[in-house]
């Protein structure tokens, strides 16, 4: 969410001329819980630009013909979608986060040679036919018979 979105900055009066309503019609939108602005210390309403533009979207969706009660639900609706969003964005970050520090994320793999390599995540592995055969008396590490 953008913070200066939110801010709520707009005296009632300004809100009102912003989303072309009466005063009136945000304090009872505000009472019924429609769109409810931020208070100040003192109690008098800020509204953020977000509230502006969610003010402005009631009077198109009344002006459509949907009531009241079916415009909050719609809002609350908007809100969990962007508050999901949002948690979702941050759940991202935190797995791509995890994913890059965890010594474990790489996958290995024999080659032909014997030798362990680095294998790109996501990406298969292609089978070789190749035979090795091993001897124990060419093995400088092992025991002898």
């Amino acid at each position: 969410m953008d913070a200066d979105e939110d801010a709520p900055v707009y005296a009632i009066a300004v809100a009102a001329e912003l989303s072309g309503m009466h005063p009136q019609t945000l304090r009872q939108y505000d009472r019924i819980g429609l769109v409810v602005p931020g208070r100040t210390r003192g109690g008098s309403r800020r509204y953020s630009q977000r509230d502006i533009m969610q003010l402005r979207e009631v009077a198109r969706l009344s002006a459509d013909g949907m009531s009241l009660p079916a415009i909050a639900r719609l809002l609350d609706l908007e809100d969990e979608v962007r508050a999901l969003r949002h948690r979702v964005r941050e759940l991202e970050q935190t797995l791509d986060a995890e994913r890059r520090s965890r010594p474990g994320v790489r996958v290995f793999a024999a080659a032909s040679s014997g030798q362990v390599v680095t294998v790109p995540s996501g990406r298969r592995i292609r089978r070789s036919t190749e035979v090795m055969l091993w001897s124990p008396h060419l093995a400088s590490d092992g025991p002898e018979d």
